[in-house]
């Protein structure tokens, strides 16, 4: 019996690592303007790339966490990536924010919702360079 709890253990926290794994720094983050707040958060008045198979979360789901586009260097890309969830900091500031993944870019890096982009650039750089450099880390359970 001691045996198949040690295994148990072994399984959650190789779980646990997998999880939260995908992480990146020093990743590009730009804006853009989905409007979440005025259409709804309807996904498919959006014409977010997750639309496909996220549209019909309950809208409590969709509204949690401000959205993001992402096509950074770390963690899962394309439907894989949909519906995930990321912590993200602004290296210049350490302002964080979770977003939740509704789109695809080709920036190699995030396009975050305009709101929270304002939310991380709290010394204006961000604006002013048209960018932030950020990090990101996968959340687990969002």
């Amino acid at each position: 019996m001691e045996s198949k709890s040690i295994m148990v253990m072994v399984v959650v926290c190789l779980a646990l690592a997998v999880g939260t794994a995908a992480q990146s720094a020093n990743v590009r983050a730009t804006f853009h303007i989905y409007n979440a707040q005025s259409i709804g958060w309807d996904y498919n008045k959006a014409s977010v790339y997750c639309a496909t198979w996220d549209a019909n979360q309950p809208l409590s789901w969709r509204q949690k966490y401000g959205w993001t586009a992402f096509c950074g260097p770390a963690g899962p890309t394309g439907r894989a990536s949909c519906g995930k969830c990321l912590r993200v900091t602004n290296l210049a500031t350490n302002a964080q924010a979770t977003v939740r993944i509704v789109d695809q870019c080709s920036n190699g890096g995030l396009d975050l919702d305009q709101n929270v982009f304002n939310q991380l650039d709290t010394n204006g750089l961000g604006k002013a360079q048209g960018h932030l450099q950020v990090s990101y880390q996968f959340v687990v359970g969002c």
